[in-house]
């Protein structure tokens, strides 16, 4: 078994209310780790409407899904939280001695004192475009995420969707790779602006390829594609394709939360609301993934929640050690934390 990363707090999940729990258990000296199976933070606010306005945040009249997130990375960074992104927690057990040991997909060990499940409504999936065949190219030159820029070098990468993401990584793998094709089905995307502007401009100087249309079919053999055929307005094209990355957004699955031995309750984690522990003591869940009498599905709720679990959790990772409730505008000790003191 490799050596395992130890922590206090282990949070599954980087979503606005798994970033502010960081705070909060910072604030009481706890640090914390997080693990997100997406390749940055933010969870869906992130990655499927950065620029969703957000209207009931205290203190913002309105602020970006993705402004949001930014503020919150920013209001962590004085406890420097360890991360793990494109990882799936696929094991959770008891220790011996107390705490819990958790594997990820990547055969990566963590151990730590308490767990927190912000994990929104459950691990998210790639959603696996309808293209026949395409299950026996995976992972080996069919992937739903970019881990390491490094392995599209030298490819011809096809890209499909027209969202942030497949915008994003046209942009950031075009130096790297032998060819790349973006393909969406219209002209028109659900991304930022600048980024469309800068696939055209590159398109115009011929450093990539953008087709209107869809991709109905692959070609290769051993896992290791050839060329992919785009149905577009003008009939088929096969266009050269070892490496395909396509982006048709994410769906919600509870996955290996479900055989964690946890009481369930419609595909949510039942917790009691003095400090939202699941029926497994020292285990948390906050935000969406829980239920309670009452439970509102609201990032705010979620912020309540990540407060009143820090209480407990404090008890738990320092036993004997007095609990001192403090305001941040009053406290020197925590303003000294914070760096504003």
């Amino acid at each position: 078994m490799p050596e395992p990363t130890r922590t206090d707090i282990l949070i599954i999940g980087a979503g606005p209310v798994g970033l502010f729990a960081v705070f909060e258990l910072g604030l009481f000296d706890m640090k914390c780790h997080l693990i997100d199976i997406l390749d940055r933070p933010g969870g869906q606010c992130a990655e499927l409407y950065p620029e969703k306005p957000i209207y009931d945040i205290p203190g913002y009249p309105i602020v970006s899904a993705q402004g949001l997130v930014d503020r919150l990375m920013e209001q962590i960074a004085p406890f420097k939280p360890g991360f793990s992104f494109n990882r799936m927690v696929t094991g959770l057990e008891k220790l011996d001695g107390g705490g819990f040991r958790v594997t990820t997909d990547e055969n990566e060990v963590f151990e730590a004192k308490v767990v927190v499940i912000a994990a929104g409504g459950g691990s998210f999936q790639p959603k696996r475009p309808p293209i026949p065949g395409i299950e026996a190219y995976e992972q080996e030159s069919v992937f739903y995420s970019v881990r390491r820029m490094e392995e599209f070098r030298g490819h011809d990468v096809m890209i499909v969707g027209g969202g942030d993401s497949a915008l994003d990584w046209t942009l950031n793998l075009q130096p790297l790779a032998r060819s790349v094709t973006l393909v969406h089905r219209r002209p028109e995307f659900r991304a930022a602006p600048d980024n469309v502007n800068k696939m055209y401009a590159l398109q115009e100087m011929k450093q990539l390829e953008f087709l209107v249309g869809q991709v109905t079919g692959l070609k290769g053999a051993d896992g290791k594609l050839s060329s992919a055929t785009v149905k577009g307005l003008d009939g088929d094209v096969e266009v050269p394709c070892t490496r395909l990355l396509p982006f048709f957004g994410l769906t919600m699955k509870l996955g290996p939360i479900a055989e964690w031995g946890l009481n369930l309750h419609e595909n949510l984690i039942p917790v009691d609301t003095e400090k939202f522990e699941t029926s497994v003591p020292g285990i948390f869940a906050i935000g969406d993934i829980n239920t309670y009498p009452g439970k509102l599905k609201l990032i705010l709720s979620g912020f309540h929640e990540a407060a009143l679990m820090t209480q407990a959790a404090k008890r738990i990772v320092s036993p004997g050690e007095r609990v001192v409730f403090q305001y941040t505008t009053s406290s020197t000790s925590l303003q000294k934390k914070l760096g504003v003191a």
